[in-house]
């Protein structure tokens, strides 16, 4: 159990408060399990940066391609999509839904500015791959040290 009352309980009031408990354990569970929230933005994304890039990755399962826009200006990348609802067929009812609908707009900065004309994005099972490329002006430089 995640949390209790430190007292005892008594009629309808302590009824109504071990209720609440219950709900609150019930809903923080799943977070306590997953170290996650319920309320992660989306779509999830990880970027990592090395010399000469960076690669941003982002969970898009289900998304059309053609629904999905990146743009990038100076240092910051911009990821904005539809998710479509799926459709029910003549008879079925819908008894749980955790994947949302509509429109979704992400943005991160990065550490550098990107070189917009060589970025490079690819969708496969439901990842999207965004190759960022640093310019060449802000690359690091390896200077040749002259002996005498």
């Amino acid at each position: 159990m995640l949390w209790t009352w430190p007292i005892k309980r008594h009629g309808s009031l302590w009824g109504e408060l071990d209720r609440l408990q219950r709900e609150f354990n019930q809903f923080m569970e799943p977070l306590a399990r997953t170290g996650m929230s319920r309320f992660a933005e989306f779509p999830a994304v990880n970027i990592w940066v090395g010399e000469d890039n960076a690669l941003l990755t982002a969970e898009l399962p289900g998304i059309d391609p053609d629904k999905l826009e990146i743009t990038v200006k100076n240092d910051t990348v911009t990821i904005r999509g539809i998710r479509e609802a799926e459709k029910l067929d003549q008879g079925q009812t819908l008894i749980r839904q955790e994947r949302g609908a509509g429109s979704f707009v992400r943005s991160f900065a990065l550490p550098f500015h990107v070189d917009s004309e060589r970025v490079a994005a690819q969708y496969q099972k439901g990842i999207l791959q965004v190759v960022l490329p640093k310019p060449e002006t802000e690359k690091p430089k390896k200077i040749t040290v002259k002996a005498g």
